[in-house]
């Protein structure tokens, strides 16, 4: 057997495979999607029936079976994720390949740091998936849009965040001066600001409220500013989303890659084929 027909075997299983865990078309994808989501639920409910103290006393030998049983599938289900692309460092920083590094980093830290197999609940990331599963290919699409209109417009939320700290100073600073001779639970700056967030955001907790008649018209006039402040960043996503198009959810074989054009034949960010013939 010559290295070409060897290569060529290597492509052949790397396309099946790719085919079988990247793509829910096929009877063999989506059954192994399936086992997959199945696997995570388990997953899931180890974590949080082991956190009740009864239960987690009782079975945790038991628990710690099954937890690094899937521990260690999650993690040959991640090894053939990155040998099934031909750039596997592309797939490990997209968004779903940090999710599955970080689900089963816990389990492993757990052996040196105690505690850290809590942080096994981001796997509930990993259930995005089964909008592949059942096809539900619009809810997708609408994901997306929307995580591209928040790339999009991330510099314009930025500035805006900064006006709003700067906002919530000024009016917690300002509430200090009216409040804090006369009533005790404005006792200093930071926790006037604390009111100002929670005033400012809607939130309206109740465990500060201003007694002077100035302090309550100024208390008036942040909450109506705080209707404002929420729709600035709406309106700023919302026209982020108009200016995309729809996505298709097929996946590049060659580097993983998500979220391309309906008629898209071309990754847009490799340029490699979307479909191939062996």
């Amino acid at each position: 057997m010559d290295k070409k027909e060897v290569s060529t075997r290597g492509e052949r299983l790397r396309r099946r495979l790719h085919t079988v865990i990247f793509e829910a078309d096929t009877p063999a994808g989506r059954a192994f999607d399936l086992a997959l989501l199945a696997a995570i639920v388990v997953s899931l409910l180890v974590v949080i029936l082991e956190s009740i103290p009864s239960l987690g006393e009782q079975y945790s030998y038991w628990f710690h079976v099954v937890e690094w049983f899937l521990t260690l599938l999650f993690t040959l289900e991640y090894v053939l994720r990155l040998y099934c692309v031909r750039k596997p460092w592309l797939y490990a920083r997209s968004f779903y390949g940090v999710v599955d590094l970080v689900s089963i980093l816990p389990t492993y830290l757990s052996l040196l740091v105690e505690g850290t197999q809590l942080l096994l609940a981001v796997r509930v990331l990993r259930l995005l998936r089964v909008f592949r599963v059942f096809k539900l290919v619009s809810f997708l699409r609408e994901a997306r849009l929307l995580l591209r209109a928040l790339r999009a417009s991330r510099g314009k939320i930025i500035v805006f965040m900064l006006f709003v700290t700067l906002m919530v100073t000024v009016i917690g600073a300002i509430m200090y001066v009216i409040e804090g001779d006369t009533n005790p639970a404005f006792q200093s700056i930071p926790v006037s600001i604390y009111w100002a967030i929670v005033t400012l955001t809607t939130v309206g907790f109740g465990d500060i409220t201003p007694q002077t008649y100035l302090g309550r018209f100024f208390s008036a006039v942040v909450m109506i500013l705080g209707y404002a402040v929420i729709a600035v960043p709406t309106g700023v996503v919302t026209m982020e989303m108009m200016r995309h198009q729809s996505t298709t959810t097929q996946s590049c074989p060659n580097c993983g890659a998500e979220g391309h054009d309906d008629d898209a034949r071309y990754c847009k960010y490799c340029g490699s084929a979307l479909e191939e013939e062996i």
